[in-house]
């Protein structure tokens, strides 16, 4: 019994790193970067939208935004082959892509890691060796 206890909080604790979900900012052609705010927020599809994506357009009426959460190869894809594009002149496309969460908002003043992301990634290891530790004892 308590060999099927630690084996599913094992599976528990070893499964919760790899369903990390990032958030981003999503929204279609908004002006003025108005999509910046908590309506526009979006939990990102788990272990597929790795990041954000931010697309700047210089048109005759100003500049618009497009906001998304993208896949990781999609997003470096997309953004390396529009940066011949990115001149900040009229019909400029620039597209960057970004991993923490609604890192494709505002700029902010500071940068800030994800919590989350680094204690677990930091500690991972630890709980592997106390896990391993707990079933020897266990057993």
């Amino acid at each position: 019994m308590r060999l099927l206890v630690f084996a599913t909080l094992l599976g528990v604790l070893l499964d919760a790193g790899d369903t990390l979900q990032i958030q981003c900012y999503q929204c279609e052609e908004m002006k003025h970067n108005d999509c910046s705010t908590p309506e526009y927020i979006v939990n990102c599809t788990v272990n597929v939208q790795d990041m954000c994506q931010k697309e700047v357009l210089v048109k005759s009426d100003g500049i618009h935004y497009r906001k998304s959460c993208a896949s990781s190869g999609a997003c470096l894809i997309a953004s390396s082959g529009y940066q011949q594009f990115c001149t900040g002149r009229l019909n400029s496309v620039c597209i960057s892509c970004c991993n923490t969460p609604l890192c494709n908002g505002p700029k902010r003043k500071r940068p800030t890691n994800s919590a989350a992301t680094t204690t677990l990634q930091t500690n991972r290891p630890l709980l592997l060796f106390l896990l391993a530790l707990l079933l020897l004892l266990l057993t």
